[in-house]
């Protein structure tokens, strides 16, 4: 029997690039080390305090104060009007400057919640919030409050899901499906879009047309923030956040459908913000960060996306928007991944996993 060698060949470099690939991501996991450091309940959020405590809340309404070196957890009462309902209760959580910042599904009545932010000043047995920000109209709904936190010298950034609600997520007069943008003390700065060229806008909303936004960061290098955005069947993002703009939901399906397998939209079209990564099918994103540190120092730059349903952390080097490069750093490793924090002096990296928080870093 004759064998074409042309054959031959092809099939032989396609051999080693698929042996090239995995090497390269079983060499990820394979030179780092986890570590569970303590059990927790359905943590969300969580944000250092100094170089040895963390801030931490549960989703089910306890907020924890834990001592990376003695383990110890100690609860932090509060006062906040929160109600537990499918994907709400409390959730992102953020410390600067003596202060603490909190994204929580807060009871409006009725079975209505809102994705709202309330400030208190910090202290480690007892805070005492104020609403800063309320996402209206509340909803009767358990579905995508979003929401994450990120400040950037005095605006505080804050991502609203769309609640279930589809096409709200269009509708810039009403908060879900929204970027707000607030300043730290709650008040609404005089350049946000409503002020510039979007009249019909609430004074608070930064970007329209996002889903369940669960991601929201800011680039210590330069100066940008970025947010994932938890898809449908398909169609989950990492982007950036830019004023006035529209991310297209429920226009467009960034490659996914309904759960009922229906069509929603294109992947994405002009006029529109383009998503920096797409993930066609989901991974479930979730929470992200630009690293910065001297642990993984080779990463500096580079986006951490954490995932639910892939239960993966995957690292995007983004500089070149025409070429993005995309690594798997480990799957599997401690389940589903609701956040991820980098250490302000070493650099290493905590995770919130399934009922618990760890700790990575390299062997």
């Amino acid at each position: 029997m004759v064998v074409d060698q042309n054959f031959l060949k092809v099939k032989k470099i396609f051999f080693f690039i698929f042996l090239f690939l995995i090497s390269t991501n079983v060499s990820f996991a394979e030179n780092l080390n986890f570590k569970k450091i303590v059990d927790l309940n359905d943590p969300w959020g969580s944000t250092f305090i100094n170089n040895n405590k963390l801030l931490i809340t549960e989703k089910s309404g306890k907020i924890k104060l834990i001592n990376l070196d003695s383990k110890k957890i100690s609860e932090v009462k509060h006062d906040l009007n929160y109600l537990v309902h499918g994907q709400g209760g409390l959730l992102d959580i953020l410390f600067k400057d003596s202060f603490v910042y909190i994204s929580y599904s807060e009871n409006r009545g009725s079975e209505k919640t809102s994705t709202s932010i309330a400030k208190a000043k910090f202290n480690e047995k007892n805070l005492t919030f104020k609403n800063i920000f309320q996402a209206n109209p509340p909803i009767n709904s358990g579905y995508h409050f979003g929401s994450r936190l990120a400040i950037k010298d005095n605006f505080l950034f804050a991502s609203a899901g769309e609640r279930g609600e589809g096409m709200i997520a269009q509708d810039p007069t009403k908060h879900p499906g929204s970027i707000i943008r607030i300043n730290i003390d709650g008040s609404i700065p005089k350049d946000n879009p409503k002020f510039l060229d979007k009249s019909d806008w609430l004074p608070e909303i930064y970007q329209i047309g996002i889903r369940n936004p669960q991601g929201l960061t800011l680039s210590p290098f330069d100066g940008k923030i970025y947010l994932s955005n938890h898809g449908a069947k398909g169609g989950d993002w990492f982007g950036e956040a830019k004023k006035g703009e529209n991310y297209g939901w429920k226009i467009l399906g960034w490659g996914g459908t309904n759960y009922s397998g229906s069509k929603i939209g294109p992947k994405w079209k002009p006029g529109f913000t383009k998503a920096i990564q797409y993930w066609v099918p989901s991974i479930a994103a979730s929470a992200i960060t630009i690293y910065k540190g001297k642990e993984f120092s080779e990463w500096n730059g580079h986006a951490l996306i954490t995932s639910l349903k892939d239960q993966s952390l995957r690292k995007l080097i983004f500089n070149d928007l025409s070429n993005v490069k995309e690594d798997i750093i480990f799957k599997n490793k401690i389940g589903r991944i609701r956040d991820i924090q980098v250490h302000p002096d070493n650099g290493k990296i905590y995770f919130l996993g399934k009922g618990a928080l760890w700790l990575m870093e390299k062997n």
